[in-house]
């Protein structure tokens, strides 16, 4: 590279990993498809949480979720955590955000404020000013809803108005109802006030105004597709034949060994009471077996073509990057913050369920030169390790404090791997599940707190992990050795952010 090199992170959100047509044919994405030839893809990449704000926090400290203090949805990550944001900006980059952070929660108190909360979030005058610093971010610019969902608002309904938009409260759920909070597949917006076409088009100013300014940029074009509600406008929502597709089922008797908090999820009206978690259950779970055959495909159906509606806008940024001369000098890292179902194991949406649907992720990294183009490599990565890494090929110091690991050199092809291991987290309230996993590059294994029960999956035999090997009598020393391995782990990721100074 010419110059120090830009940062341009682009995310997904709730995506599973096998959802690139690069990969599966089932799908049309052919600008992630042009981000896989040119550059290297990583299949076994995982998320240190299967839920949105400890991942996300996790994506800019470098930490997991028990070290940051967000571990859960509905917490808040501290200001006072640092970011690579901030060791970005002290060596002269240009830092943004365009589209979801989610560093904080929907509700604000005394003791926590928040700025992704209401009132304040749909406060249009406060968000024509304030742009940032947010998280050691320059500027900011946000939004928090989920397709029509009523929490629209910030600098994504400035711009909508902008464009001429005045009627944009029409088309989401407002609080005292504007729209159907049933509406299914179609979502009538039309597609120029779609938030995809703003994350794009802010992301491109940008980068043109840094590249005017001569400038080095850490960039996060964040999406919020495909996250439910299952939502596209036309003509997205009937791109794919629901006919067409192959629908993940649940294997009978697949549960039967599994803790029963899996079992449960498919009887009709299961009692979640034990396990309590903000309130109503297991968290973001839905079963498919009270949904319809063809309400199931329909459903994957709108999945896909949000992906690819979504890929076009990343068509459009990846262009710009073109356009302007920088695609050379600029890492381009595409992934999400964790997975999602679709009828895998008869699971909806996502939960206290680590299975690879969940907690394993798409992910490509290019630069031309830099990085091996069209490569497939099973190098373990976690998000954890993208703060660390970026600062590494930028050659800024990494700090102590953070745990992730510098994969530079398995990125750039000079090493196999950097990880052998990836480390999984769940925890919501005290009374409800809490969950760690352990994957290696051939098992994984999951435990419980105060609990005997736990998964055991051979992920080479049992790809689709539905035979559970943890009460099995022949696979008892691998479960020892597991368990040493993972207690070990943990062990390995405490952080260690004062250097010894002195021996005594």
């Amino acid at each position: 590279m010419k110059k120090r090199p830009n940062i341009l992170l682009i995310t997904s959100d709730q995506q599973h990993w096998n959802t690139i047509g690069a990969f599966n044919p089932e799908l049309r994405t052919p600008n992630l498809d042009r981000l896989a030839r040119e550059g290297s893809t990583f299949n076994r990449a995982y998320c240190p949480n299967p839920t949105c704000t400890p991942t996300r926090a996790s994506m800019i400290t470098g930490k997991y979720p028990s070290q940051h203090g967000a571990w859960t949805l509905g917490t808040k990550l501290s200001e006072n955590e640092h970011t690579v944001g901030e060791d970005f900006k002290e060596a002269g980059y240009r830092t943004a955000l365009v589209g979801k952070a989610h560093f904080q929660p929907l509700k604000s108190t005394e003791e926590y404020p928040s700025l992704e909360s209401y009132p304040i979030m749909q406060d249009l005058d406060f968000w024509r000013t304030f742009h940032g610093p947010f998280y050691g971010f320059d500027r900011v610019e946000l939004a928090r809803n989920h397709a029509n969902e009523a929490h629209a608002g910030q600098h994504y309904a400035i711009w909508m108005e902008e464009k001429g938009c005045l009627n944009w409260r029409d088309y989401f759920v407002a609080p005292t109802g504007t729209m159907d909070p049933a509406l299914q597949h179609k979502w009538p917006i039309p597609e120029e006030y779609h938030y995809n076409t703003w994350i794009a088009e802010r992301t491109n100013a940008l980068m043109e105004q840094y590249d005017a300014d001569g400038e080095p940029f850490f960039l996060w074009a964040s999406f919020f597709d495909p996250h439910p509600p299952y939502l596209a406008p036309e003509p997205w929502d009937t791109m794919y034949d629901p006919d067409q597709l192959t629908i993940p089922q649940l294997v009978p008797g697949e549960h039967d060994r599994n803790p029963p908090h899996f079992r449960m999820t498919q009887e009709d009206a299961p009692d979640f009471s034990a396990y309590k978690e903000s309130g109503y259950g297991i968290h973001g779970y839905h079963s498919h077996t009270n949904l319809p055959d063809e309400e199931r495909k329909r459903l994957v159906a709108t999945y896909y073509g949000m992906v690819s509606l979504m890929d076009k806008y990343i068509g459009r940024i990846l262009d710009k990057l073109d356009e302007l001369g920088l695609a050379e000098d600029t890492i381009v890292v595409f992934t999400t913050d964790h997975g999602h179902f679709f009828g895998q194991h008869g699971l909806q949406a996502k939960g206290g369920f680590h299975y690879e649907d969940l907690i394993k992720l798409p992910f490509i990294v290019r630069s031309p030169g830099r990085v091996p183009a069209g490569s497939v490599s099973p190098a373990i990565q976690s998000l954890v390790d993208l703060a660390p890494t970026f600062l590494s090929l930028c050659g800024i110091p990494v700090p102590h404090s953070m745990t992730g690991v510098d994969q530079s050199d398995v990125w750039q092809g000079r090493k196999s791997s950097a990880r052998d291991h990836a480390i999984c987290e769940f925890h919501h309230e005290p009374t409800s599940i809490h969950q760690k996993t352990y994957v290696d590059a051939r098992y994984k294994i999951t435990v419980y707190y105060n609990q005997t029960y736990g998964e055991l999956f051979d992920l080479q035999e049992d790809p689709q992990e539905i035979d559970n090997l943890w009460d099995h009598p022949d696979h008892a020393g691998l479960k020892s050795g597991l368990l040493l391995k993972y207690i070990w782990a943990e062990l390995g990721k405490e952080s260690m952010w004062m250097p010894r100074i002195c021996h005594a």
